[in-house]
């Protein structure tokens, strides 16, 4: 690592705790050079100095280090398998489910999640909490508006139920909006609450070093209640899920052992 660059990543982790250290090293600072040439800075010491003044670039630094590429119902076979053997079994358990889309992106995860649930309860019953680490992703989560390329997995019965057409592309109903809690959150610095029967968190883990991920797969097995389901992305297959207290109960659904 150079020191202009290590430098760089130690004045982050001190202003923000945000590690980038835990990240595939020449991913993360081909991306971050990227973006410091196209603002015209010569290094990392001087964009850096730049960032601590200007709120706008520090916010556009947090949208190009996160991953942002999310769907409705991506790979629909895997969300399939959730809606048929994972969640009955977990309603069988637990009459009311405690949810978490983890690293939720633009929203698309955990309004999916919210549309699944309706079909087993009103979804005034629903609550899932979706955290992320960049505020102005959230922000536009919020907002619950997609382009049809956000769309292209989900049915046209579900377009039909969950979205209201607009002029810009398709907003998620008020209905399905109310039932996910946005929150920030810094997935390897901050704690996490426990009990939950289930957590999505999928296509993130790869952007992070073993080390980080090993660290993550322990602490998202605390985070859930003896039977609840850590779901992970279709290149994250966790191959040694019992040294986390994981057994395999489908591919990518990981039960935490009692």
């Amino acid at each position: 690592m150079s020191q202009d660059y290590s430098q760089f990543v130690q004045n982050v982790k001190a202003k923000t705790a945000i590690d980038l250290s835990l990240y595939k090293e020449a991913q993360m600072k081909r991306r971050l050079e990227s973006l410091r040439d196209k603002k015209g800075f010569k290094d990392f010491h001087s964009f850096y100095q730049a960032m601590t003044k200007d709120e706008a670039l520090f916010n556009e630094f947090l949208e190009r280090m996160t991953i942002n590429v999310s769907e409705f119902y991506r790979n629909a076979k895997r969300w399939d398998v959730l809606e048929k053997k994972i969640l009955p079994r977990l309603l069988k358990e637990n009459a009311k489910l405690k949810l978490w889309s983890a690293a939720c992106s633009t929203g698309e995860e955990p309004y999916t999640l919210a549309m699944i649930m309706s079909k087993f309860m009103p979804l005034q019953r629903v609550s899932i909490l979706a955290t992320d680490l960049d505020l102005a992703i959230l922000e536009r989560a919020k907002v619950g508006l997609y382009t049809d390329r956000s769309l292209k997995e989900a049915t046209r019965e579900v377009i039909t139920s969950f979205f209201d057409k607009d002029p810009m592309g398709y907003k998620v109903k008020e209905e399905v909006k109310k039932t996910v809690r946005f929150k920030q959150q810094n997935l390897l610095a901050d704690r996490f609450e426990e009990q939950y029967d289930l957590i999505i968190c999928r296509n993130v883990m790869i952007y992070f070093t073993e080390e980080a991920k090993h660290e993550l797969y322990h602490k998202f097995s605390r985070a859930l209640r003896p039977g609840g389901v850590l779901f992970v992305g279709s290149t994250e297959q966790i191959f040694n899920p019992s040294s986390y207290g994981f057994d395999t109960e489908d591919t990518f659904f990981y039960r935490k052992l009692n």
